[in-house]
């Protein structure tokens, strides 16, 4: 087991960037190279401004949005809701732009593929892991060349409280730790519980198939860990959590060190990501989270 390593150099803090070559991008390598991983922020209008100029015209200044879908692209044209249209053309914007950015290419050139349950990857680039969330107008993205990483996001001040949501959401640990807070503590804690939770779902693969109450997190812990439901501990160092406020959001993401180095041969782990079915990734993934 390796030894627990600092969230904030493992992670560092949310990198705001912006379409176009002024958007943060240095900063972005920068992370990569020094931390191995970046997590991005946005806001969906600044992916998908209300007047842009033509996606080809004489001094467009981004590629056209159908050459950067890629595969999407179909996907895109098929949707009829325009909020629905307007998240998923910007999040892929992003996420291909953000891959662009750490394989020093063009966006248009990264082949964006999916894998059974909806989680995107980079076709032809394992080394690099991905993930996205966007709620209402923020964009999230995490990228990693350690291992794997999730990323969630949500209002910081939804209701969960009270609710029932409690119930999917807690163990009974944690149910307990969020008694002891004061009651103007506890929907902040548990969005945030909500959101480590699906950061750390994503990261391993499972996305809503691994039940919340299965797994936890503590309420005040210097050091963020997974829990089990009892309160003991399910990971070790190999695992770094974060959790950020930004801008009336909570965002938070979980980062498995997977242990490569510049040099690696990741084959092995190629073969995981593209060639088992659904049935052997869990078990895979589960064993090496320690749940």
């Amino acid at each position: 087991m390796r030894p627990a390593r600092d969230p904030g150099a493992a992670l560092g803090g949310p990198i705001p960037v912006y379409r176009g070559p002024g958007g943060g991008w240095d900063e972005v390598r920068e992370s990569l190279t020094r931390r191995g991983s970046a997590v991005l922020v946005a806001g969906l209008g600044d992916w998908v401004p209300r007047e842009r100029p033509p996606a080809d015209g004489p001094g467009g200044e981004y590629p056209g949005d159908r050459a950067v879908l890629g595969r999407d692209w179909a996907r895109y044209q098929a949707m009829s809701h325009e909020q629905v249209r307007e998240r998923f053309l910007a999040s892929r914007l992003l996420l291909k732009t953000a891959a662009g950015a750490a394989l020093q290419a063009p966006p248009e050139t990264v082949d964006l593929a999916y894998k059974l349950g909806g989680r995107p990857y980079l076709r032809g680039c394992d080394q690099v892991d991905i993930s996205l969330s966007h709620t209402e107008d923020l964009l999230v993205v995490g990228l990693t060349r350690c291992g794997w990483i999730g990323v969630d996001a949500e209002v910081a001040d939804r209701t969960l409280l009270g609710t029932g949501a409690e119930r999917q959401i807690c163990t009974p640990y944690e149910a307990a730790q969020l008694e002891l807070l004061e009651p103007g503590r506890r929907n902040p804690a548990l969005v945030r519980l909500w959101t480590l939770k699906e950061a750390y779902s994503k990261a391993i693969g499972q996305g809503l198939r691994f039940r919340f109450t299965e797994f936890g997190f503590a309420t005040g812990a210097e050091r963020v860990q997974v829990l089990r439901p009892d309160g003991s501990p399910g990971t070790g160092g190999e695992w770094s959590f974060g959790t950020w406020a930004v801008t009336g959001y909570t965002v938070s993401v979980a980062l498995f060190d997977a242990g490569f180095d510049e040099t690696a041969d990741i084959a092995a782990r190629t073969m995981l990501d593209d060639g088992l079915v659904d049935a052997l990734i869990g078990p895979e993934r589960a064993l090496a989270s320690g749940v």
